[in-house]
């Protein structure tokens, strides 16, 4: 290790020390948690009817606040991510326990920009970082459908794809596996009201390489959160409220050992979007965050594509 590295590790241990913050600490390594938070919106219960679909998700997130377990911001960080997801659903004739079965992939494409001020040696230090990310898979998706609902479940399953090293601040990959199980529906009362949500709990594997200095295994704490929206749609457009809201369940574990006191929350509104043209449909969101504690506080813009083969 060469004498920077080794000034760097320090700085970030005294940090560490000092401030238990997402993105640079606790709640959860690295930051956040491996689904991106605003994904999904209207109609998100409704899995489309047997057929082949593409999605391209498109997001951007901005942060130049840090939270703690107070929700007082710290200065000093400064975090931008920008990243385009493709995503291919097939969904089959065959049905289980009344529900269509289906399969997915999501294959993410990502640039990071991490930024540090820390108030000591060796002064600001940024990393920036473009790779795949980590593939999001799930072999079997249930989905039903009612006259004014609609219905979903299943498990996806993070791989550690993405790149990923220790040593850098800036990691696309986290390095571990994570199972989602989900579930989430849309109901629709009429007069073009949507009314949608979709539930997910996240459990995740050790890292056995950790970011964290001076700590060789980081097992991030189990995560409940969910995406939501409700709108109205008038001819082919549909406008609302969108959002979602995060809590990190339990402790963030350090070579097996708790890390209390840490644990992430944040709830995010804003206006959502969606334009219905054949058999293509457009979304677009920009979400505000707030109510944020150990994790990174931003704005996120998201942007959806949608084609049915």
């Amino acid at each position: 290790m060469n004498f920077r590295e080794t000034i760097r590790r320090v700085v970030l241990s005294a940090l560490l020390a000092a401030l238990p913050l997402a993105g640079v600490a606790h709640a959860t390594e690295g930051g956040g948690g491996a689904y991106p938070n605003g994904a999904e919106d209207f109609m998100a219960g409704a899995v489309p009817p047997p057929g082949n679909y593409f999605i391209n998700y498109f997001n951007y997130y901005s942060a130049d606040r840090l939270k703690d377990n107070s929700g007082n911001a710290v200065d000093g960080f400064k975090l931008k991510v920008a990243a385009d997801v493709l995503r291919f659903i097939h969904v089959t004739d065959k049905q289980f326990l009344g529900g269509f079965w289906g399969v997915h992939a999501f294959i993410p494409l990502v640039y990071m920009d991490v930024s540090l001020n820390p108030p000591v040696a060796p002064g600001p230090m940024d990393d920036s970082r473009a790779s795949l990310g980590d593939i999001i898979v799930d072999p079997v998706i249930l989905s039903w459908h009612g006259a004014n609902w609609h219905a979903a479940t299943g498990v996806d399953i993070f791989i550690p794809t993405g790149n990923h090293d220790k040593s850098r601040l800036a990691n696309v990959g986290r390095n571990y596996w994570t199972f989602e199980p989900i579930v989430s529906a849309t109901f629709l009362p009429g007069a073009g009201v949507d009314l949608s949500a979709k539930l997910m709990y996240d459990i995740n594997t050790e890292n056995s390489d950790s970011t964290v200095p001076g700590v060789s295994k980081y097992r991030s704490g189990q995560e409940f959160h969910a995406d939501f929206a409700a709108g109205k749609k008038t001819g082919d457009v549909t406008a609302g409220l969108a959002g979602y809201y995060y809590r990190q369940m339990t402790d963030d574990e350090a070579d097996g050992v708790n890390v209390p006191g840490k644990r992430g929350q944040v709830v995010a509104f804003g206006p959502a979007l969606k334009y219905d043209y054949k058999n293509m449909s457009l979304s677009l969101k920009y979400l505000i965050e707030t109510e944020v504690k150990n994790r990174p506080a931003g704005d996120n813009l998201w942007f959806k594509f949608i084609y049915a083969f």
